[in-house]
């Protein structure tokens, strides 16, 4: 959440509101039974003064866009959510849980610790870990040692066995990588597979900035899924790469008979993180590429034109380069 994004927000009477940042792709996001997205901000309130790079603070009325945007769940277990100190990361989880969203990665006691988030999605149970590589030196209090999930490999590990037995499916959020690298590192590729064959069905990935590569690995006759890095979703930061993002459609079907559950299809929308000029100010907001070509040649878009199709079909034929086609289980 950079400075320009919180300036952009920014109402007469000194209040913050984001009703664009999502507005084209709401029903993309509400296509989901349940639908997440990592942020990387805290929201520690006015009084810790709103920031962006390289100490992060977002208004509180980004929890609000999320929620109005139809998004289930906030990863909270990234290197920034300690930017504005224990208290600031413990006020963000309230604010988030304040508008009725889950979080996963960090928490408030030891006892949420200890308790999974599990999601009964039309009597399907869905499980979330969430882990990242650092809060950036910024320690995590010793008297909270509970409050963050550190990435590391028997934590997880011993946390996948635990909640295996729990849930149909095993969603696991990694926060790790190289910034701005196209391809995962070979450790995360083995990272990957041994989180895979322990027993997670899903792996999304986050901090690289860019879109890294998707693959499907069979395990014990089994599809499962990781992406190892899912772009930016919303930003400012500055380049194609580093605006090009997409949402990842994940369909699951469970046969009650044998209570086994199936990974059925892979599939996501190629998105872009879209800054303009209106009114004066200056606005952001995420938009489909492929539907939004396709306005562009109708004439049908009210603010990107013609001259700009050829940014879009290079965000587009980039992102289809790095993650190749979904997939459907034969």
């Amino acid at each position: 959440m950079h400075n320009t994004q919180i300036w952009s927000g920014l109402q007469q009477d000194g209040s913050y509101s984001f009703p664009t940042f999502f507005a084209d792709v709401e029903d993309l996001i509400r296509q989901g039974d349940y639908s997440s997205t990592n942020f990387e901000a805290p929201m520690a309130g006015a009084a810790a003064g709103y920031s962006g790079y390289p100490l992060f603070n977002s208004p509180d009325a980004a929890a609000q866009a999320f929620k109005d945007a139809g998004f289930d769940l906030i990863i909270t277990a990234n290197n920034h959510i300690l930017d504005k100190g224990y208290d600031g990361a413990v006020r963000t989880m309230r604010v988030l849980h304040e508008q009725g969203l889950d979080t996963a990665g960090t928490y408030l006691s030891a006892e949420d610790r200890e308790k999974f988030l599990i999601k009964d999605i039309r009597g399907v149970k869905v499980g979330y870990l969430a882990y990242s590589y650092s809060t950036n030196g910024i320690p995590v209090p010793a008297e909270h040692p509970y409050f963050f999930n550190y990435l590391d490999k028997d934590l997880i590990l011993t946390d996948i066995e635990a909640l295996r037995s729990e849930a149909d499916v095993v969603v696991l959020v990694l926060h790790w990588g190289v910034e701005y690298s196209p391809k995962p590192t070979e450790e995360q590729k083995e990272l990957a597979r041994e989180f895979l064959a322990a027993g997670a069905d899903i792996i999304l990935g986050s901090h690289p900035h860019v879109i890294q590569t998707m693959e499907k690995i069979r395990i014990a006759k089994k599809d499962k899924f990781v992406i190892y890095s899912m772009g930016n979703f919303i930003s400012h930061q500055i380049g194609q790469e580093r605006n090009s993002g997409i949402v990842l459609k994940l369909k699951f079907t469970k046969d009650f008979s044998s209570g086994n559950t199936l990974l059925d299809e892979v599939s996501y929308t190629p998105t872009f993180s879209h800054s303009y000029q209106e009114a004066g100010k200056m606005k952001f907001r995420v938009v489909p590429v492929e539907n939004t070509i396709e306005k562009i040649e109708k004439g049908e878009e009210r603010i990107l034109s013609k001259n700009h199709l050829p940014l879009l079909q290079a965000v587009l034929a980039s992102t289809k380069s790095q993650l190749g086609e979904g997939f459907s289980r034969e």
